[in-house]
């Protein structure tokens, strides 16, 4: 048990690890960060595994040519979207069996407003998610849930993994040496998620204000 705790405090501080991976592993050190960020995009029980941390300090350290920075670029990206495409099919294969008992949870009626929500806003929910902890693991899984089409999900799925990737990975390439950046790099990742869910909230007002209005007009008509 101690050895099974020990493994999962490793990989969820792996970013923490990598200069000693890449010394032990070499090459094949580019594989595991690869799958590591597969998996935390691929499958809903992963959202812990350190994605933004990891691609930050991948770039860090191919800022001091330990890596490859257009290597990882490409890998990293790959992986992103291969992670979320294989998410969207198991929210896609799973959705109907999920919701095959109409019950207090799994509802069919939040299937449908799955469905027209990511019709809406499906291609902003996928990119925005991505930089987003934990919602970008469940993000693609719902996509496929309400059968958002796919290969509009994959355009942005495709548009969000570039952005992501690129993103972490060049800001650790120039500055995740800075010993300022170092020292509040907690801090650095937190303002980050602040300014990216921004877009999101103000979507979030806007669809709610949309819908209060929508349902004053209801009992309008309702009361005449």
């Amino acid at each position: 048990m101690n050895l099974i705790q020990t493994f999962i405090e490793y990989i969820m501080h792996l970013d923490s690890n990598l200069l000693i991976i890449i010394n032990y592993f070499g090459p094949w050190a580019y594989a595991l960060v690869f799958t590591i960020i597969f998996l935390e995009t691929a499958l809903v029980l992963t959202p812990f595994l350190p994605g933004d941390s990891l691609i930050f300090a991948s770039g860090a350290l191919a800022g001091v040519g330990s890596w490859d920075i257009w290597t990882l670029f490409f890998l990293l990206t790959v992986a992103a979207v291969l992670g979320d495409s294989v998410n969207y099919s198991i929210g896609k294969f799973i959705g109907p069996k999920v919701f095959k008992y109409n019950g207090k949870l799994l509802n069919k009626e939040y299937l449908a407003r799955t469905h027209k929500f990511f019709d809406k806003y499906g291609g902003k929910t996928i990119i925005l998610a991505r930089f987003i902890p934990i919602i970008r693991t469940f993000a693609p899984f719902l996509a496929g849930v309400g059968k958002m089409d796919y290969f509009k999900f994959l355009m942005y799925n495709f548009i969000g993994g570039i952005l992501w990737v690129g993103f972490f990975l060049w800001v650790g390439y120039f500055f995740g040496n800075i010993q300022f950046v170092k020292d509040h790099f907690t801090y650095f990742i937190i303002g980050i998620i602040v300014v990216s869910l921004i877009p999101a909230a103000i979507e979030f007002y806007r669809y709610w204000k949309e819908k209060k209005q929508t349902n004053k007009k209801r009992n309008a008509s309702v009361k005449k």
